[in-house]
């Protein structure tokens, strides 16, 4: 009761990276409430799950083994979660900002009358005053206490907004992956497992959806994972402009990025936008060509070792948390890089 939930993604038997990094923040905002950390598994032959999930301090794991729960669809997902929440009554709830989380949460939103704030960057607990009418029909100052900050930018990342949603619950949020930082707790934590009987929580008029086949698409690209990064923006000012930057990476074996701006542009494909509607990085070195900066681009990739920015503009909002700066037209300043590391680079 009142505690805080995760629903955790699960691709065959392996949990998914971003439900992992929920976890990590999960178990951080139940210890700040006082509260248990709780998750969900959901899917087809999940003997030893727990194993993947405990170490990131969950206190308890409920477990949905089931044929019909693997490959996800909306309607038995929807029915255990949204039976399970009526059971249970959590305080908070997290997901995945996932295709199948962009699908599961506003259902079981909907279902219990809750809100959802999707794309969030940051999730923090504290306090919240709003002006709400008494019996009598007067407007008097009401405190809420411990309420989940959900915060992210809006309109168009001009401004970063903390929602909140004092009456009811649960207070739900999704996470892009990469956001959060995933960091195990304790490799033996101990929690406990329950196994749920499906039959219970799903009714067999709920899988009315087969799954005849599927099609997964291997990445054309690790820029999750790249120690270097290279991203471009409007600056960049065509396709051909961004061409620069793919010699410049393969020079220094890193992956090219882009800006919101660039990728509306057409000037590169969108597996390749870092910011609140993009990818979320963490480079050793990120190298800014061209790029403005942006809340929403920021928020992508903020927490880089070492922020090196490419501007012609020396008021560009992106240098005030560069590391580096360099002045000058990415068209002047790109090709020296690539002549340099072309001619010194092993």
């Amino acid at each position: 009761m009142n505690n805080v939930f995760v629903y955790c993604e699960i691709e065959g038997q392996t949990v998914a990276d971003v439900s992992l990094e929920l976890l990590t923040k999960g178990r951080k905002l139940a210890n700040t409430l006082g509260v248990q950390l709780e998750c969900i598994c959901a899917g087809s032959k999940l003997d030893g799950v727990e194993k993947q999930v405990l170490p990131f301090g969950v206190d308890k794991v409920h477990v949905f083994d089931a044929e019909g729960l693997f490959p996800y669809t909306s309607n038995p997902h929807t029915a255990l979660v949204v039976n399970l929440f009526k059971q249970e009554k959590p305080q908070i709830c997290l997901m995945g900002a996932t295709v199948i989380g962009r699908d599961l949460g506003p259902r079981v939103s909907s279902a219990l009358f809750s809100g959802l704030t999707a794309d969030c960057t940051e999730l923090e607990i504290g306090d919240f005053d709003m002006n709400v009418k008494n019996a009598a029909g007067e407007m008097e100052k009401k405190h809420y206490v411990n309420q989940l900050y959900q915060i992210r930018p809006a309109f168009g990342g001009n401004i970063v907004a903390t929602i909140v949603n004092p009456e009811h619950r649960p207070q739900m949020a999704t996470v892009r992956e990469g956001v959060m930082k995933k960091e195990v707790l304790d490799p033996n934590y101990k929690g406990e497992v329950i196994r749920h009987d499906v039959a219970k929580f799903v009714p067999e008029t709920e899988y009315v959806v087969k799954v005849l086949d599927r099609h997964i698409e291997k990445a054309k690209h690790n820029l999750k994972g790249a120690a270097i990064v290279v991203a471009g923006g409007y600056g960049m000012g065509s396709k051909e402009g961004f061409d620069m930057l793919f010699s410049l990476a393969k020079e220094l074996h890193a992956e090219v990025g882009a800006s919101r701006a660039a990728v509306d542009a057409g000037f590169v494909d969108h597996d390749r936008q870092i910011g609140q509607t993009g990818v979320t990085v963490r480079p050793k070195v990120y190298i800014a060509c061209g790029i403005s900066g942006q809340i929403q681009h920021i928020a992508g990739m903020q927490d880089a070792g070492i922020i090196i920015s490419i501007n012609s503009d020396p008021n560009a909002p992106i240098n005030t948390i560069a590391d580096y700066v360099i002045n000058g037209t990415v068209e002047e300043v790109v090709p020296k890089l690539i002549k340099y590391y072309k001619k010194n680079s092993k």
